[in-house]
């Protein structure tokens, strides 16, 4: 195992092969460190280049589509086109067809597709130690658990400062880690353990047992926009009627605010909160960023009423911001008391992760939650596998750069495009949001992408998300770029 992930460390950023996606330009053109700008939008991919017709694909793409008609569940709007496989950064459907992925399986390939590192971890554990249930211990929950903590304590969060130790004392290194099989799960083993926490500081302030019933500190606060997942408790915290309507009525006690105002935190958060959620960065819902001054000022507000801070990092956390959470950039008294993260840990197979300080992990007992396939050998070695390289300082530098490039070529998208776009582009590292001034222009455009060789996602009423994996190359965005370039003038034109 370790003979794989030294390995796979030395070849964490390979060399650009392909072009940079820019135009011949001269020697007074912008650059990037050394890689040019371009000086007008690209139009190089106005014409349809993998067309969707239904009526049209192969017979036995056709079959594909039609036992998938005749037997899975229709939650899904797909288009008419069958994935067959993946390396790095690219994606090939049945018929050939190549595509840059530039969503990375919604914000989860973190080393993009057919890692060798990967496969290697997965092939050595299976044919190991596959599955166990948590009636026994095995070797990679705790060491993926140790690696989450002490990478929190070194780079900043959960209550710690950049720079931070804490070497295990009395049984306990600060923080205690509880594995699931998803970010919903992690979501909903969070509200859980806030929920009860609640309980026992409202029956040490009144005196009485926990479990009476007059026990009223079990509100919960969420905000719009926010996402935290699809099963009945996470749902009732993900605000958007599109997702909530047709399974009323939800988990009573949930309180909406709205991101960012802090004048309305002394109302909505009170002596009835056992739980306030809320992430950093906001993905599903937009592409939307908590203030740090606001931030700062919820976490005081929960310290005033001894509320749990609950941040989803499930989509924004584990670098995808260039620093290991979203929050580890803001100061130590903006942090939450629980952390949720889940989507790149694996890159792609599915685990999910609670984070919890001390003071808070102190009231979870033996059997007061549990999971039968959650924190398996299979899913904490790749965990681990894939943890230890994303916090290699040169894949930190490489997503920095790639970041910076991408940001600068997305200014320049709102600059050439003013009357489509807004003016300011969302998010920042490799969580990007295009604001549209049409809320209808986001699916046209991920549409037209597609039809032209690069996937992307559409994020809350009126954005295109950009969430590539974290290794992707100056290359790979530069094409990204082209295609937006000339979708957009296409949109422009019509």
């Amino acid at each position: 195992m370790r003979a794989v992930t030294r390995q796979a460390r030395r070849t964490l950023v390979r060399p650009v092969k392909h072009g940079l996606g820019v135009r011949c330009m001269g020697t007074e053109s912008p650059t990037h460190n050394g890689i040019p700008l371009p000086t007008a939008p690209s139009k190089r991919y106005t014409a349809v280049t993998h067309p969707e017709d239904a009526t049209k694909v192969s017979p036995a793409v056709k079959e594909l589509l039609d036992r998938s008609s005749a037997y899975i569940l229709p939650v899904y709007a797909r288009p008419p086109i069958v994935l067959a496989k993946g390396k790095g950064a690219y994606v090939w459907d049945a018929e050939g067809r190549q595509y840059l992925d530039f969503s990375a399986g919604i914000a989860v390939n973190a080393l993009g597709h057919g890692d060798e590192g990967v496969v290697e971890v997965m092939r050595t554990t299976a044919s190991t130690l596959l599955h166990t249930s948590n009636v026994y211990h095995h070797e990679y929950a705790g060491k993926l658990a140790e690696l989450l903590i002490t990478l929190t304590q070194a780079e900043g969060g959960l209550g710690w400062a950049p720079g931070s130790t804490h070497p295990p004392q009395d049984g306990t290194s600060g923080a205690k880690v509880f594995f699931a099989n998803s970010g919903t799960e992690a979501n909903e083993g969070a509200l859980k353990v806030a929920r009860k926490v609640g309980k026992d500081r409202w029956a040490k302030t009144t005196g009485k047992a926990w479990d009476d019933p007059s026990c009223d500190k079990v509100e919960i606060v969420c905000f719009e926009r926010g996402f935290h997942g699809r099963s009945m408790g996470a749902l009732s915290v993900t605000s958007n009627p599109k997702y909530q309507k047709p399974f009323l009525p939800l988990i009573p006690g949930v309180k909406v605010g709205q991101l960012n105002d802090t004048g309305a935190l002394e109302g909505l958060v009170g002596e009835k909160t056992c739980a306030v959620i809320v992430e950093p960065i906001q993905g599903e819902g937009g592409i939307n960023t908590a203030d740090v001054e606001w931030l700062r000022a919820l976490r005081k507000r929960c310290d005033e009423v001894g509320a749990v801070l609950i941040y989803d990092e499930i989509q924004c956390g584990l670098y995808r911001t260039g620093k290991l959470w979203a929050h580890s950039s803001v100061p130590a008294d903006a942090h939450p008391d629980i952390v949720t993260t889940a989507k790149p840990l694996a890159n792609g197979y599915p685990i999910g992760a609670v984070l919890l300080r001390d003071a808070i992990a102190e009231t979870m007992t033996a059997g007061t939650h549990g999971t039968t396939f959650g924190g398996s050998p299979l899913a904490c070695a790749l965990g681990h596998h894939v943890l230890s390289r994303l916090s290699e300082k040169a894949f930190v530098d490489h997503v920095k750069e790639t970041s910076e490039y991408l940001g600068e070529r997305l200014s320049l998208l709102t600059k050439w495009f003013p009357n489509i776009l807004e003016e300011e582009v969302r998010g920042r590292g490799l969580i990007r949001g295009l604001g549209f001034k049409d809320a209808s222009h986001p699916g046209r455009v991920v549409d037209m992408a597609r039809e032209r060789g690069v996937l992307l996602l559409t994020a809350g009423r009126n954005a295109v998300r950009l969430v590539p994996s974290l290794n992707i190359g100056a290359g790979e965005v530069g094409q990204a770029m082209d295609v937006v370039e000339s979708c957009l003038s296409l949109l422009e034109a019509a």
